[in-house]
């Protein structure tokens, strides 16, 4: 099978591969922190790459490394106090309601411990004092997904690539030297206080953490076991032996002499004189996603071993071309081009630093998109089992800002906005997988919490399925998980596959329905509500006490009525679909018919609460009174009025210091683009590449959060297609910077894949291709059409909607 495999893509070889580098991060210098640093993954395991040429470090993550353990952490007073506490609420009393909230509701403990770093790779090489290279360059090739560094010293061109295969499930490391070179490969996990963090974060004080790290040599592999050993925090939890980890390098190919070494802090090998050096790495841990759990039945080093027993039958020239083709098999789904870039010569960082002088470069927005596109790949695809967390999985910190956790008070749903538009639907499944998971603990909470059946989460997790309320009395958001189950819905309505959603898709909703039936209660208005609950992390001024008095604890917060709108509308139609729960259909139908109205304030804004609160910060990051603009299809123009008070509201967030964070920025793009406004939503995409983007492209939130990078791609295809609404809408929002340009593969709801040319503005031609078949309404400016469509049909047309061809 493996000589198959490789005669194929010898075969595919020689035709070749595009060496096509418009999607290329390089510099002209090595790393000079994290910051700066390059990513690679492969869905379970991630690598910082540097390109030191003294002192390489690449520094390496495997999703499931969390300390902490699995605990209840559902407050056993909530359900019993659940009346006295909405009283409080109805009544205006929100002081009583938070003194009772914080003592009955908050989760017990109420914060979780951090996701991981598994160590470091570090290669020291032995050039001489003070040598430094003559040229350089280090890059990032999107379509590879190759981290490769280049120099010349001492006369000597080395080349170092890296790369995360996800068929191979390792990280591979090549270096290749015109002459002989020494170098010290050095594996590593040793602990330093985030209090060194370079300035990266934040300091803090933590509880101890401990680590037990054993390092070995044994049958030609090199590794490092350990275990995290917690003590005990009211805050955190139980204290103990938890997780257990392994890191694991076997040296694939040599032309050198080698050296074997372990001491008490590191593994590794000492090799002199070789021109060709390949390393394989892997990590693994005893992490059981099916427990959500650690498991002793798991040996995370025999998980290694199997791993690079495995990796190590092919060649090193095998393993490249196998990653290759899985790579590029997803990743050039989509290409992307505005028109021809003129500064290729100028290196990204360099680029950026031209953006923040006040200069446009559309070459960064296509960049942009497609790294966007890159890390959602990296960090969310099997072999992994995770979702991509706060940082993706890049993370070289123990104490991990917001302990990198899965925050579901949009951040996690936004890490996936961009996954079904952008030809990744794949990575959707990922987070699905979990989301049913975290179904058992949920249905525990709603029990326990609010005597409710089905389902249930609150604002934030981690991969031991906490479901009770986090942190503070701000988590208390039971609707987050009814939020979770729309990227499941939009799975199907990208694919059209009803067998996924009778059998994942449905259940899930149904068991939010369930919840939400039995959560909400009457208001004093006669409406059916949310109580207690959130506009997530807003805070208003209490009326009748002069602003002495905030509050955060309210009912019927807006979101929640364009959650339970939008929950109730995916459920209707998929009951519909599958034909089936028609009782339970039309008792949705009945609670649905009183939800309270959407409501625009004094100052003509759209209300962000049931009552005309005043904020305490106008310019607050969160913007969750406008979820129902986007990304949820509830505000259109449809409904003028509404319509305006959504778009009075962005503007007086905006005026107020509003999109001062990167995703908030990143949203605010895609919520321009659905008010159909290209010149607005392109000057905030502009400063988000001015004012929150790092060096290497992360997001800077400040710290470095992944999200803006996921929520910035699915804005900018939210400029160029759009599909909500029963209509495909072809370039709604394409500003006059963006004059030529064309896209390929960019997928609609109603399972198409949509071509897309333009010059001049004006599109030129558009190609769409139907998985199913169907009916579809194409829209392109002030024309639309109708169009029918077989399983797998095509139809291009042009400016004017009119047919050129249709083929099969």
């Amino acid at each position: 099978m493996k000589t198959i495999l490789f005669s194929l893509l010898v075969i595919y070889s020689s035709v070749g591969w595009s060496q096509n580098n418009d999607v290329e991060l390089w510099y002209k210098s090595p790393a000079k922190d994290w910051n700066e640093a390059l990513p690679i993954g492969n869905g379970r395991l991630g690598a910082m790459v540097f390109g030191e040429y003294n002192h390489e470090n690449i520094q390496l993550n495997e999703e499931s490394l969390w300390a902490g353990s699995k605990i209840d952490n559902n407050n056993p007073g909530a359900k019993s106090h659940l009346k006295e506490i909405q009283q409080a609420i109805f009544s205006g009393d929100y002081k009583k309601g938070l003194e009772l909230s914080n003592k009955y509701m908050v989760g017990t403990p109420p914060n979780i411990r951090s996701y991981q770093p598994l160590g470091n790779l570090y290669i020291n090489y032995d050039w001489g004092d003070n040598e430094k290279p003559t040229s350089y360059k280090r890059s990032l090739d999107l379509h590879t997904g190759i981290a490769k560094t280049e120099y010349i010293i001492n006369g000597n061109k080395v080349t170092q690539e890296v790369f995360a295969s996800a068929p191979q499930d390792i990280i591979m490391v090549s270096i290749t030297a015109q002459k002989e070179i020494n170098a010290e490969f050095v594996l590593s996990r040793n602990f330093k206080a985030d209090n060194e963090n370079r300035g990266r974060r934040k300091k803090a004080t933590f509880p101890d953490t401990l680590y037990e790290n054993r390092y070995h040599q044994t049958k030609g592999l090199a590794y490092y076991s350990g275990q995290i050993i917690d003590s005990y925090s009211p805050s955190q939890g139980p204290a103990g032996k938890h997780m257990r980890y392994t890191a694991a390098m076997k040296i694939l190919s040599l032309d050198g002499r080698i050296t074997a070494f372990a001491s008490d802090t590191a593994v590794g090998y000492n090799i002199h004189s070789a021109k060709k050096i390949v390393i394989l790495l892997t990590g693994a841990t005893n992490y059981n996603i099916n427990k959500l759990d650690m498991d002793n039945l798991i040996n995370p080093l025999t998980i290694c071993n199997k791993i690079l027993a495995k990796a190590a039958g092919y060649k090193p020239g095998e393993l490249k071309k196998i990653q290759m083709q899985d790579h590029r098999s997803m990743f050039d789904r989509v290409s992307f081009s505005l028109g021809k870039d003129s500064l290729r010569s100028m290196a990204t960082d360099e680029r950026l630093n031209r953006m923040k002088e006040g200069k446009t470069d559309n070459h960064l927005v296509v960049l942009y998109y497609q790294v966007g596109r890159y890390l959602l790949m990296s960090s969310s695809r099997r072999p992994g089992r995770l979702p991509a967390n706060l940082q993706g999985i890049w993370n070289d910190l123990y104490f991990a800002p917001w302990n990198s956790d899965f925050h579901t008070n949009i951040n996690l749903q936004m890490n996936y906005w961009p996954a079904e538009s952008g030809n990744l639907s794949e990575t959707s499944v990922v987070l699905t997988s979990f989301l049913r998971k975290l179904t058992v603990p949920g249905a525990v909470t709603a029990k326990e919490m609010y005597n409710a059946n089905g389902w249930t989460l609150h604002h934030l997790t981690d991969p031991f399925g906490r479901t009770g309320v986090a942190d503070g009395v701000w988590g208390i958001t039971p609707l987050d998980g009814s939020w979770m189950t729309f990227s499941v819905y939009e799975h199907f309505l990208y694919t059209q596959d009803t067998t996924f959603l009778r059998k994942v898709a449905y259940p899930l909703i149904k068991g939010s329905v369930q919840f939400v039936l039995d959560y909400l209660v009457k208001s004093p208005e006669g409406y059916w509500v949310t109580n207690p609950s959130h506009s997530p992390e807003n805070t208003f001024y209490v009326p009748g006490t002069g602003q002495k008095e905030k509050s955060q604890l309210c009912y019927a917060p807006t979101i929640d009525i364009h959650i339970l709108n939008t929950l109730f509308n995916n459920f209707r139609d998929a009951a519909n679909i599958l034909k089936t729960d028609n009782k339970l259909v039309q008792k949705v139908k009945q609670v649905q018919d009183r939800l309270p109205p959407l409501q625009v304030g004094a100052n003509g804004t759209l209300q962000e609460w049931i009552h005309d609160f005043d904020e305490v910060d106008p310019g607050h990051r969160h913007m969750s009174h406008l979820l129902g603009l986007y990304p949820l299809n509830l505000i259109t123009p449809k409904d003028p009025v509404i319509f305006e008070a959504a778009r009075k509201a962005l503007e007086r967030r905006l005026a107020n210091g509003g999109g001062h964070v990167g995703w908030s920025k990143a949203w605010i793009v895609s919520l321009y683009a659905r008010l159909l406004d290209p010149e607005k939503a392109e000057d905030n995409l502009n400063d988000l590449l001015r004012k929150s983007t790092l060096p290497n492209v992360f997001d800077n939130y400040p710290p470095f959060q992944i999200d803006a990078n996921f929520g910035g791609a699915a804005a900018i295809a939210e400029m160029l297609l759009q599909s909500q609404n029963g209509e495909i809408n072809l370039l709604p929002a394409l500003p006059r910077e963006w004059k030529d340009g064309s896209i390929n593969g960019l997928r609609a709801r109603g399972a198409c894949t949509v071509n897309m040319d333009w010059k001049n503005e004006v599109l030129t031609k558009v190609s769409i291709k139907s998985d199913k078949g169907g009916s579809y309404l194409i829209r392109y400016k002030e024309k639309t059409k109708r169009i029918q469509l077989k399983r797998g049909e095509r139809i291009t047309m042009n400016a004017d909607l009119r047919t050129e061809k249709i083929r099969s």
